[in-house]
Order: structure tokens, then C-alpha cells, then sequence
């Protein structure tokens, strides 16, 4: 009987595990994973879990009996550290060696680290994990100053959780704006706005040299006070597993539409891949999100039973900060201008990338329509007239119908 060996037990190895039991497969189906927790969803981890609005219990995937309701074998704290393709087999930290038929690697992704003085300091925090956030959670509250160091979806939203509880907070952002890599410049201006009223302090253009006790060094030579430190400066993926066994790798382990890696009987999904994106032409990119997770999770979980793949997604994502609903779906790449529909002042708004009269990407702002009907005209390649997808008097379910 086929065994299934699953490396990675955070969203898409979760993810993974039950949708091969979803789709009928009957064989064993090992779930491995370097965390104590079952899967969890990790976007909480910088918002509900850390303003105290949810516990374990609320962010689990499914309960931890659900596991061996459905046969699959859940195996916590355990850390993988080699593969071996030609004997098909893993070894793990503790001297276990489990072979498979079929690898599915999903061990994610992991906090970029600054090459500074200080930076391999004990009380340095960063949040991508529960312990992570729990650390995090513990050491803010009124009285004490967070120092983000990155100004990035991750720290903007820890730096809204630090308000609602209480604690100062101060962004440092090295490039000229927030969001400078992923967002518009209308995005960034209406964020740091936002950020500002609600008391956070917001640096751009800002080198940090250090870390010390009193806080967060500049080059410029001045100190940025704080008791708590968060460095956020985006993500690399976890594929040192797959380069040890050869795995074709390119920012990430390389993969097909099915997620299928150079050895035919080893998939990776989630954020360590670098893959193909059909709903956008097949362009390939790393995308660290829930939505790319489960998706690639259908697909590996589709192929590996020999099942119709799912139906290609346009990439979407999203971001909670106070009372804002951000939800952006495509990639900018290529783009040539940008429609802005709805008046950011007022706090509900859209930007629209266009390549050409085509929509590639939307960033919709408490403006689930324009989302909706953005992301549809994406997957469909929907030519726009610029003028009418601005004019907010014409619906959006209209210019969405072309």
C-alpha cells in the first residue's frame, strides 16, 4: 500500500494530509512537523493571537483529533534533517529513518536574518511561529515601546496589535515609503497615514547598524529606544532539505503545476516553492500565503490520487490592521499605470495595476467589490477602459461584466 510521508505540519502540510483523505486515498499518511502544535493558521499570530482575541483552540486547522479520526499519523517536535531519493527514506533528528513512496515537502519559510552587530541577540523576536507570537504577546503592554524593524505587512500589523494593547510602537523601514516592495505608493501613503493617527511612529529611509540594550542603533547615530524588539524583514524558504537531495531548486524549491519537484516522487508546496502560476500565464514566483498553501495542497494531493487538478486561482492575499480590510489579488509585474477608484481619504478605495487594458493586479482597501470583480477580471483577461473602472458611479459588478 502507498505511504505518504509529509514533512511540514504547518497550512499546506495540514492542508495536504486532509485532502487525501478527502479525495479517497487509503494508504498511510505520515504527518511530520518541527512544532509541539498541530497545523495552525499563522496569520492570526500577528493580530487576533497577539491583541489576546484567540487562543490555540481558535487558530488549530481542525482539532487535534481530527488526525486520528482520519488515520493519519501526527507526529510533532520532530525535525527532519536529511533525505535520501534513491532509498526513499528521511531521517530525523532523533535517528528515526521513515521511508516513503511519496515525499510532500511543506516546511515553509523562515525569518530573513540581518548580518548586524546585536542581531543574534537572545531578546531579538521575530513572529513567524506560535512561540513566537506567544513571546511577543508576553512582553508587550502599556509602559512598553516596540521597535519593528521593517516595514512590511508583518510589522505594520504587529505594530497596530501593540497599540490596541497598549504599548508605543515604531516602525523603521530602510527604503523611502512602507510596503515599499509589495504595495503601490497610494497604498503606502494611506497605511503610514493611518499608522500615524493611531499614535505609531513611523521612520522610512532609516539604516539600522545595530542592536543593543537600549534598543534599535541607526547609522545615523541615534537610538531608537525600546524595551521589545521585532525584526521583520521578510522570509526566505526552507529548502535546504531539498538542495541536500538534489532537488532542482531557484528561489525556492522548483516546481510543476501539480507541484511536483525535479524527482518525480518528491512534491513541495506552500512558501518554500517557486512556481508556476497558469491563472497568470504560467509566470513563476515564490508566494507566501494562505491561498497559494491550499492551493498548491489540492494540487499535490489532486495528482498524487489521479484526480482532475484543481481550477487554476488568480494569487490573493490580504492584511487586518485596526478597522482596514486589505485584499489584493494578481502581481503587478509588467504593470504599466495605475487607476485609482474610490477616495482614499474616506478609507475605501482601489488601485488598479494595468498592463495595457488588462487588470493584472488590484489592492482593494475595505472594498470587497473591487476586489471581487478585479480578481475575476484577472483570471479572465478582461480588457477595462481605464476611465469607466475609475468613474466609482458606474457599479463594479458592471465594469467587471465588460
Amino acid at each position: 500500500m502507498t505511504k505518504v510521508l509529509i514533512i511540514g505540519a504547518g497550512h499546506a502540510g495540514g492542508a495536504a494530509a486532509a485532502l487525501l483523505r478527502q479525495y479517497g486515498f487509503e494508504g498511510e499518511v505520515v504527518l511530520a512537523g518541527e512544532e509541539p502544535a498541530p497545523p495552525y493558521q499563522r496569520p492570526p499570530l500577528s493580530k487576533a493571537w497577539l491583541k489576546g482575541e484567540a487562543g490555540l483552540e481558535d487558530v488549530l486547522l481542525r482539532p487535534e483529533s481530527f488526525y486520528a479520526e482520519q488515520n493519519i499519523d501526527l507526529r510533532t517536535g520532530v525535525t527532519a534533517t536529511a533525505i535520501d531519493p534513491a532509498a526513499r527514506t528521511a531521517t530525523f533528528a532523533d535517528g528515526t529513518v521513515e521511508s516513503y513512496d511519496i515525499l510532500i515537502l511543506a516546511t515553509g519559510s523562515t525569518a530573513r536574518k540581518l548580518p548586524l552587530p546585536g542581531a543574534d541577540r537572545g531578546d531579538l523576536l521575530e513572529l513567524r511561529t506560535l512561540a513566537d507570537a506567544q513571546r511577543l504577546k508576553a512582553a508587550l503592554g502599556p509602559g512598553k515601546t516596540l521597535a519593528v524593524v521593517g516595514g512590511g505587512y508583518i510589522g505594520l500589523e504587529a505594530a497596530a496589535s501593540a497599540r490596541a494593547l497598549g504599548a508605543e510602537a515604531v516602525v523603521i523601514e530602510r527604503m523611502d515609503r512602507v510596503l515599499a516592495r509589495v504595495a503601490s505608493p497610494v497604498l503606502s501613503d494611506f497605511f503610514t497615514a493611518r499608522h500615524r493617527r493611531e499614535g505609531v511612529e513611523i521612520l522610512t529611509s532609516a539604516e539600522v547598524s545595530g542592536f543593543e540594550d537600549g534598543g534599535v542603533r541607526l547609522a545615523d547615530g541615534g537610538l531608537v529606544e525600546a524595551e521589545v524588539v521585532l525584526v521583520g524583514v521578510g522570509a526566505l524558504a526552507c529548502d535546504a532539505l531539498a538542495r541536500s537531495a538534489g532537488l532542482a531548486c531557484d528561489n525556492g524549491v522548483a516546481v510543476d503545476e501539480t507541484g511536483r519537484t525535479s524527482d518525480p516522487a518528491i512534491y513541495a508546496i506552500g512558501d518554500m516553492t517557486f512556481r508556476p502560476i497558469p491563472a497568470l500565464g504560467g509566470i513563476r514566483h515564490r508566494l507566501e500565503s494562505v491561498p497559494n498553501a491550499l492551493e498548491q495542497a489540492k494540487q499535490a494531493a489532486a495528482a498524487i490520487v489521479g484526480r482532475p487538478g484543481p481550477t487554476p486561482e488568480v494569487p490573493w492575499f490580504w492584511s487586518d490592521q485596526y478597522d482596514i480590510k486589505l485584499q489584493i489579488a494578481g502581481l503587478p509585474e509588467g504593470a504599466d499605470r495605475q487607476v485609482v477608484r474610490g477616495d482614499p481619504a474616506g478609507g475605501a478605495f482601489a488601485v488598479f495595476h494595468l498592463k495595457g487594458d488588462r487588470i493584472v493586479c488590484v489592492e482593494a482597501v475595505n472594498a470587497a467589490a473591487e476586489f471581487m470583480g478585479g480578481r475575476q477580471m484577472i483570471g479572465r483577461g478582461t480588457p477595462v477602459d481605464p476611465a469607466r473602472l475609475a468613474d466609482t458611479a458606474v457599479p463594479m459588478k458592471q465594469v467587471a461584466a465588460g
